[in-house]
């Protein structure tokens, strides 16, 4: 698969994240069929904000819940915003809960 087709498809699993939940990198690449490929996931977010439509970028972290791409978001509040928005609660960069957030496409989209 190449670079664009496996962008594309990791644009395709986030818009299916919903709203209250996050995943993460690792997750979507294991969904992917691409385990070892989490930091690609995070290029793809990194140029997910250029998407129409748009992808809800802001619902992926990493696999401990860090907002380890906030600084893509154009202010470094931006994503931690969105989160809240949505009704994650994020202290310390971290989604509060995670576990209990987290969505697994695997498990989700069977």
């Amino acid at each position: 698969m190449d670079k664009y087709n496996f962008f594309q498809n990791v644009y395709e699993v986030a818009k299916l994240i919903p709203s209250g939940r996050v995943t993460s990198y690792g997750a979507i690449a294991a969904y992917l069929g691409a385990k070892s490929s989490a930091r690609m996931v995070g290029w793809a977010m990194n140029g997910a904000g250029a998407a129409d439509p748009e992808i809800p970028a802001h619902r992926v972290v990493n696999h401990q819940g860090l907002l380890t791409g906030k600084h893509h978001f154009g202010t470094p509040t931006k994503m931690q915003e969105l989160l809240e928005k949505d009704g994650v609660e994020v202290k310390n960069d971290r989604v509060v809960d995670f576990e209990t957030r987290f969505w697994d496409p695997m498990k989700e989209l069977l």
